[in-house]
């Protein structure tokens, strides 16, 4: 008797180790599209993602290179200091996109151009994204702003 209770625990215990182990595969590939990871130039550069991979690209609009007026795209390169990548966007840019601020695209990295489908901008004056402010921290082009 109990070596058949002993067999049935072994049995109900690995019944539910598979469970646990089907339900986190699930889990992960449910959630493979939504998980964008946070890249700055200066990484995309240097370990350049595949093109269908979906990332966000962070650090600050170069100056100079914020180009309206081509059609429906909207071009402009991102910074971090250290690499510049050209951008290309096709829709409307947030009221407080500016050259020389900091802002987050979703994209992908598309024959040396970041195709974006989301961009992101400060929400005021001293606002920048959390990680935008490491990868400049990173370069040393980091400024904190003034009255912090």
């Amino acid at each position: 008797m109990k070596s058949l209770k002993k067999q049935r625990r072994i049995q109900v215990i690995i019944v539910a180790a598979v469970a646990l182990v089907l339900a986190t595969g699930l889990i992960g590939y449910a959630m493979r599209d939504g998980i964008n990871f946070f890249r700055a130039p200066t990484q995309i550069l240097a370990e350049p993602p595949a093109p269908n991979e979906v990332f966000r690209i962070g650090g600050l609009v170069a100056e100079g290179s914020l180009k309206r007026g081509q059609g429906e795209v909207i071009r402009f390169e991102v910074t971090d200091g250290g690499a510049t990548i050209p951008v290309s966007f096709k829709g409307v840019l947030p009221d407080l996109f500016a050259e020389n601020q900091g802002m987050v695209g979703t994209g992908s990295y598309v024959d040396g151009e970041f195709v974006a489908t989301e961009i992101l901008a400060k929400h005021d004056e001293t606002y920048m994204p959390k990680e935008v402010i490491d990868a400049l921290k990173d370069q040393g082009v980091y400024q904190e702003p003034e009255g912090s």
